[in-house]
């Protein structure tokens, strides 16, 4: 049973036959992807007050320290990344905010909003008004908070990183595997195409890894609403010292996630905290979201890698690199996005071209 599956009436049995299937899975038991994809982002850390502590995670702020991106900050970095060709608006913040931040949520009334998922909603029409297709990745969510903020975003995601309680998460706000599969049972119900992953090397084992991946791969069956799932490992960092995955432990579970996963969804690392040229044969096709503008906040110490790195991984792959947007082709194709995105894509304007010429070529040349 997967810890707090039971809270939330979630009704998901892993088969251990399935399970063992997924751990007898190896490098060489996968092919490599025809292509790589990724997508030109802005990051945009709406705040970074978090209810959670999790022990790994560099990006919340205690009470007193943590602040909120303000409307000028949010249009002046849309309208750069705009600028310098991006397509999405990555909106991330700590899970909503709890009664111990008094001053964000004082700033919050003060700007006219009741909660932080009412400012997000702000903060996407500015993107959408600038020139950039939201995904807002704002971790658990409940039905009404994501139908709020759900027909301004392309995508939304949020990473599951393990279906098993480890100490890493500990401590009296400590989040569970059956809010995050609860988060992603609702954008299946909404219809909302659907980034998630696991977190490699926080305390969980390899059953915990497969079993992670075959919960995602159930939710996809039920919905159809995953695109993408991230194989993320934990790295080093002020707060985290307990070490990360090696190499041959970031092959084994990047090539379990390919196979256990829908050949329809893809399998991503992110190039600044994994080592993706050893990854290609493993089966990744995507290398997520890279920035020309902003930082990585979430992992600041390790730098987005240029552009053009990504085409030398591609290169030493010998395939092809295309650019995508922030929502994959196939949910485009099928209807799933809502008026405002849709509009935002056909509009008659620098945005809408730019949308639509990365639809229609699936490539774009790689520049700094």
């Amino acid at each position: 049973m997967i810890p707090g599956t039971d809270d939330y009436d979630i009704d998901l049995e892993i088969p251990d036959a399935d399970v063992e299937r997924a751990l007898s899975v190896m490098p060489e038991d996968v092919s490599a992807a025809p292509e790589l994809s990724y997508c030109r982002n802005v990051f945009l850390p709406l705040t970074t007050a978090c209810r959670y502590t999790c022990t790994y995670c560099t990006y919340y702020d205690p009470p007193g320290q943590a602040e909120l991106l303000s409307r000028e900050e949010i249009r002046e970095t849309c309208r750069r990344g705009a600028d310098a060709g991006c397509t999405e608006a990555l909106f991330t913040f700590g899970d909503d905010p709890d009664d111990r931040y008094t001053a964000i949520h004082d700033q919050l009334s003060e700007w006219g909003h009741d909660s932080i998922h009412e400012y997000l909603r702000e903060a996407c029409e500015i993107a959408l008004d600038e020139g950039l297709l939201p995904h807002a990745n704002p971790g658990d969510q409940t039905r009404e908070q994501m139908a709020h903020v759900a027909d301004l975003n392309a995508s939304m995601g949020v990473m599951l990183e393990t279906t098993t309680e480890v100490q890493a998460h500990g401590g009296p706000r400590s989040k569970t595997p059956g809010q995050r599969l609860n988060t992603m049972r609702v954008a299946g119900e909404l219809g909302v195409p659907f980034t998630t992953g696991i977190l490699v090397g926080i305390g969980e084992d390899w059953t915990h890894r497969a079993e992670s991946l075959l919960a995602i791969r159930e939710m996809h069956e039920r919905y159809g609403h995953i695109q993408e799932v991230i194989v993320q490992p934990v790295v080093e960092n002020e707060r985290w010292t307990d070490g990360s995955p090696d190499l041959a432990t970031m092959r084994r579970v990047t090539a379990m996630a390919r196979a256990a996963l829908p050949e329809a969804v893809s399998v991503q690392v992110p190039p600044n905290l994994a080592p993706a040229r050893d990854l290609t044969d493993c089966g990744i096709d995507d290398l997520g979201g890279v920035s020309p503008v902003t930082v990585d906040h979430i992992n600041p110490e390790y730098e987005w890698p240029a552009l053009q790195e990504l085409t030398a991984v591609a290169d030493a792959a010998d395939v092809p690199l295309r650019e995508r947007l922030p929502v994959y082709e196939r949910f485009v194709d099928d209807g799933w996005l809502s008026e405002p995105i849709e509009a935002a894509i056909d509009a008659d304007s620098a945005a809408g071209e730019r949308f639509r010429a990365i639809l229609e070529r699936g490539e774009n040349p790689v520049s700094a």
